[in-house]
């Protein structure tokens, strides 16, 4: 299957969609709706043409390709899971810059009440995307300034089953503030 930039595609074996933003001979990059940009191989992914809705109308139930990915899904549990090298606390944090020229073309005619409300809502929408895809780290870069954003992120924090702390100073320097979150075991 070809693709090109633009199209609407999801992820076979996931729940993602998104747009297409590159094509390269091995390698096709999405981004999803809440703006991040994943890699996949072509034969990961399927162009949705048709909305789900319209698809179920006309679905066969005896379809040969679906048979053939049940018997690939039962081979797959018969073969030996290994478990990964790479400790969930070693995994790079998601970061998330809230420097306002980076969340919005331009700051014409806002003050600075709007560019903080944008601030805050980005980094409530970024926090509520880690927890809800278990991502364990979240920083959050905000400058050092006058102290406000951070002051409001601490607010927001406290609303959630989380703790924070000062980022890598050798990374980040003073502007920047690491999310740790809780994660509920999986049931």
């Amino acid at each position: 299957m070809s693709f090109k930039v633009g199209d609407n595609v999801a992820v076979i074996d996931d729940v993602l969609k998104g747009k297409v933003i590159e094509v390269h001979n091995n390698k096709i990059v999405i981004e999803t709706s809440d703006g991040f940009p994943f890699d996949f191989s072509p034969n990961e992914l399927v162009v949705i043409k048709e909305s789900q809705k319209e698809l179920s109308k006309f679905s066969d139930i005896s379809n040969e390709n679906l048979f053939e990915k049940l018997d690939q899904i039962a081979s797959k549990k018969k073969t030996p899971k290994f478990k990964s090298t790479v400790k969930q606390d070693k995994l790079p944090p998601m970061e998330v810059d809230l420097h306002i020229h980076h969340l919005t073309a331009s700051t014409k005619g806002m003050d600075n009440y709007d560019m903080l409300n944008i601030q805050i809502n980005e980094a409530k929408h970024k926090l509520e995307f880690a927890i809800k895809n278990r991502i364990p780290k979240v920083v959050f870069i905000h400058g050092v300034g006058e102290g406000v954003l951070k002051t409001e992120l601490e607010f927001l924090f406290k609303n959630y089953h989380v703790s924070w702390y000062e980022a890598s100073f050798k990374r980040y320097g003073l502007g920047a503030t690491e999310v740790y979150i809780y994660q509920n075991p999986k049931g």
